[in-house]
């Protein structure tokens, strides 16, 4: 199997709105490296590599090997440009990393045994969908999951409830007490209104003199 986070790219020299088309036209991609006190780079990737790995959630938290030219350089992915309607993948950014340094990535939420939770007769509803967090680059999970099977009927849990794994910090909660934001909640069923009941009353017709 192709390993999905290692990337061959070419160094471009080529710039400019008008050579970034013809490198689509080419079914190629283009993309810029940065970080780590060094120059930026432009690239240029094959877009069928690109598009079947961005299909993966774990290529939006993993690190990434880029090949530049063939040499390998460790990075992640900052920010990712798509056609509002084409299957396209339009522009890359990808930030330089050091195993040495920390780096804030967003990571996925996965939901565990929702359909437990909503037995009790309550709706789930999603605050959150990723957590802001800060690690080493060895510690990167590919995704945070959240058990919601105990929820009971108007509970909410926060992001300090959520526990995290070794050596991973929220960057909200490193804010502060104020920053300790809703994650998920049980919220109780909404009751449809009975229209026989709750439906003014017809005003009565003025009698004819």
């Amino acid at each position: 199997m192709t390993d999905l986070f290692t990337l061959d790219a070419e160094v471009r020299t080529d710039l400019g709105k008008g050579a970034s088309r013809r490198l689509r036209h080419a079914n190629k991609v283009p993309a810029i490296i940065y970080g780590e006190g060094k120059a930026p780079i432009s690239l240029t990737l094959e877009h069928k590599n690109v598009f079947r790995a961005q299909q993966e959630e774990a290529f939006y938290s993993h690190v990434l090997t880029i090949n530049v030219d063939g040499k390998p350089v460790e990075c992640l992915l900052k920010d990712m440009q798509r056609h509002p309607f084409k299957q396209l993948v339009m522009h890359l950014d990808f930030l330089r990393i050091n195993a040495k340094n920390a780096v804030q990535v967003n990571a996925p939420i996965h939901f565990l045994n929702e359909d437990e939770a909503e037995k009790l007769g309550g709706v789930i509803a999603h605050q959150m969908n990723e957590i802001a967090i800060t690690c080493l680059p060895a510690d990167i999970p590919e995704y945070i999951e959240i058990d919601v099977a105990n929820l009971e009927i108007g509970q909410t849990l926060h992001l300090s409830d959520i526990t995290l794994p070794k050596g991973v910090t929220s960057d909200e909660l490193a804010k502060g007490e104020s920053h300790d934001q809703a994650v998920v909640s049980l919220n109780a069923p909404k009751v449809a209104n009975d229209d026989s009941e709750d439906a003014p009353e017809a005003p009565e017709e003025a009698s004819a003199e």
